[in-house]
């Protein structure tokens, strides 16, 4: 039986090899779009696996295309079937140039271009091998070299683009040319000679005045979908120096605050969402190079020649070669042509061409795309998220911790089990944009502005007569600020027992206590899942949060409220939650049932720190050893219960969520950003591009500063 599939694998192996590269490419062509509309592991593994079995099956494919021999047994007999496997060999060059949908998994694979160039000279240099050893003889010669054409163009199209998008050339390609300013030691020169003529001498700055050199866009109520583009890509060239953390002046501030500031919400969050995917398109596919006078001029190359490479096959005479090695080939050069004609429609209805056509005047309208639900999303549009005390009552052994954590499948299973999603709202959409825009309508200068974009909260309490409770957010880290309100928030959201019910009117248009639950898990699934872009404000905060875990279950052990979890429950509640963003089933009534009892025991465990007396301050027992937050939650969770003076509690709390949440996105490193573009994106990164646009964040270091020195000669 072994004999016989070693004879099967050695008759098929490049056969299925180059069929598999081939399903790759319509793998990546089609799912690797999705990736910046959905959060979802199951979409990123597939992916990342197509990513990096390209290369291999090409290694595979021609390294043993070029082990076969002339005179080899096999095909002594059949030359033409020698003919089609090198006819087969240019096309693995094509697939390792990738679809136009995917040029780089990870930001970081724009750096590695060198690495790709060097890719396509051993690979063009291996094709070219098996070539030139069989074209004497080479029935097929013309077609091959057309394919190979085609290849070389495709590769070098990737490497390009990879290019293009590394971080260091990206950056050089928008700066300016360098300003040296005025010739400081000529006009002292003319200065030290007036003076030894005794003449009377001043310095003074000219304020240059550029009249109307960028002509104040104007503000239109209600965008339309060509609109949105327009204004999204015209503010996507203006300020793609963000990708590279540049600087710019009060000009490009003040154009972009004042149209931000008169767009309506809805309107505001889509333009950001389609500069996003110009950003996007940028980093992770060709788009940038496929876009481009050259780019069209090779597709209309690259097209032509594929389709002569078809016809010469189908010309050729094929008699006496085997039909799967026809088959085989008509696959190939099928697939290449509905992968070039897919790459050629989806570049025509993209972002990119319909602005390109309406600056030359072309396009008067723009098509609309059917309303195909999660299709037409710009990002995953779900909130991640983690919660605290969820967590620590469902009390993981250490031993079951110590195991998974030899396994390295910690983060994982954290994710399947605790990581849940809530959808994007238009009333959360609403509610951040109010709360950022009412703030940088303030910010006329670069100093308050600062102030604004700096306060992770404390702006909204003093602005909110609510100065007692300062301390909770002066006197900490960011990270601690997060564990004490997040622990807070949670505890008053138990305690209260108001039931919202969406099909029913509120007292208030604005579900502040949903809003701030949502905020506070999100912002600690920020904190605990993506550390990386909390490392400029966290801290410590990994520390302080293992040990407010610890903590909490230490607490809830005393109290007799984890010795209700079993096994069962845990097995159930395994299955129940899942890492995709769907609303959770309800056909599962096991699982209904488990969720239930978490629930319970949710309250329970609220229910139990609320009555702890947390009069004294927990550093002043157990000193500063452990960093716990747990029970500093617990003191303000009653200082928020106590509110008077007329102040909405709910009201309070969700807008010191919204000021962290700003807080967090504006000192969170440019990278990061872009490198959650590709994983369906983030809350986050929507409101750090919303908070630049309004002219709030460390981007805007240049004043209205731009003058000349002039030598004033009196008489």
């Amino acid at each position: 039986m072994n004999f016989n599939l070693k004879k099967i694998w050695d008759a098929w192996d490049i056969r299925a090899v180059i069929l598999f590269s081939l399903t790759l490419q319509i793998i990546l062509i089609f799912f690797a779009p999705l990736r910046k509309r959905v959060s979802t592991v199951y979409l990123t593994l597939p992916l990342w696996s197509g990513y990096l079995l390209v290369e291999w099956a090409a290694n595979f494919a021609v390294g043993h295309i070029s082990d076969s021999k002339g005179d080899d047994d096999r095909f002594a007999a059949e030359n033409k079937v020698q003919d089609v496997l090198v006819f087969w060999a240019p096309f693995l060059l094509v697939h390792l140039g990738g679809p136009d949908t995917i040029s780089a998994f990870a930001l970081e694979d724009n750096a590695l271009w060198h690495r790709h160039f060097l890719g396509l000279v051993t690979q063009g240099s291996s094709v070219a091998y098996v070539f030139f050893r069989t074209v004497s003889k080479n029935k097929l010669l013309i077609p091959t070299v057309l394919i190979f054409v085609v290849g070389v163009i495709k590769y070098g199209e990737r490497i390009r683009a990879l290019y293009l998008a590394s971080l260091d050339r990206f950056r050089e390609s928008i700066m300016k040319d360098p300003d040296p300013g005025p010739n400081y030691a000529k006009l002292m020169d003319e200065y030290s000679s007036k003076q030894a003529a005794n003449l009377p001498t001043n310095i003074e700055m000219i304020h240059e005045f550029y009249g109307d050199l960028e002509e104040e866009k104007s503000v239109k109520k209600g965008l339309s979908d060509l609109e949105v583009v327009e204004e999204a890509h015209y503010f996507f060239e203006k300020f793609k120096g963000l990708i590279v953390d540049l600087i710019f002046d009060f000009r490009q501030r003040n154009e972009s605050r004042n149209f931000f500031l008169s767009l309506k919400a809805i309107d505001a969050f889509r333009v950001i969402e389609v500069e996003l995917n110009f950003i996007y398109d940028v980093l992770f596919t060709k788009m940038i190079v496929a876009n481009s006078y050259w780019g069209y001029v090779l597709r209309f190359i690259c097209f032509p020649l594929e389709i002569a490479a078809a016809i010469l096959f189908y010309r050729w005479d094929k008699r006496g070669l085997p039909r799967w090695e026809i088959g085989v080939s008509y696959t190939l050069l099928l697939g290449a042509l509905i992968l070039d004609f897919t790459s050629f429609f989806m570049l025509l209805f993209s972002d990119w061409t319909t602005v390109a056509l309406k600056k030359k005047g072309y396009v008067l309208w723009r098509l609309r795309k059917p309303d195909c639900g999660w299709l037409n999303r710009r990002w995953a549009e779900s909130i991640a998220q983690f919660n605290l005390i969820n967590y620590c009552v469902r009390g993981c052994s250490k031993r079951k911790e110590s195991i998974y954590q030899w396994f390295g499948i910690v983060d994982v299973l954290n994710r399947v089990m605790y990581v849940k999603c809530e959808k994007f709202t238009d009333q959360m959409r609403d509610f951040i944009y109010e709360e950022i825009k009412n703030k940088s309508s303030l910010a006329e200068d670069l100093e308050t502005a600062k102030e604004i974009w700096l306060a992770k909260g404390d702006w909204t309490l003093r602005a909110n007569s609510s100065t007692h409770l300062l301390p909770y957010i002066t006197e900490s880290n960011f990270d601690e600020v997060l564990l004490v309100w997040h622990i807070a928030t949670e505890l008053c959201y138990s305690k209260d027992n108001i039931v919202i019910d969406g099909d029913k009117p509120t007292s208030s248009p604005v579900n502040y206590r949903e809003i701030s639950k949502i905020l506070s898990d999100y912002m600690l699934y920020l904190l605990v899942m993506q550390p990386s872009m909390m490392s400029a404000v966290a801290g410590i905060g990994q520390i302080r949060y293992r040990d407010t875990c610890a903590e909490a279950e230490k607490f809830f052990l005393s109290r007799n409220i984890m010795k209700s979890t079993t096994n069962k429950d845990n097995q159930g509640y395994n299955n129940f939650f899942t890492c995709s963003c769907l609303k959770r089933t309800t056909n599962d009534e096991e699982g209904e049932q488990v969720h239930k009892r978490r629930e319970e025991k949710h309250v329970r465990a609220c229910k139990a720190i609320l009555e702890v007396n947390a009069v004294v301050k927990p550093v002043q027992v157990k000193g500063d050893r452990s960093k716990s937050a747990l029970f500093d939650g617990r003191r303000l969770a009653k200082e928020l219960e106590e509110l008077d003076h007329g102040i909405d509690k709910w009201e309070l709390i969700s807008k010191v969520w919204v000021e962290m949440l700003s807080h967090a996105a504006i000192n969170c490193n440019p990278n990061e950003h872009c490198q959650q573009l590709s994983k369906g994106g983030q809350l986050i990164t929507l409101v750090w591009l919303l908070m630049t646009h309004f002219g709030l964040g460390n981007n805007f270091q240049i004043s209205e500063g731009h003058a000349r020195a002039k030598l004033i000669v009196g008489k």
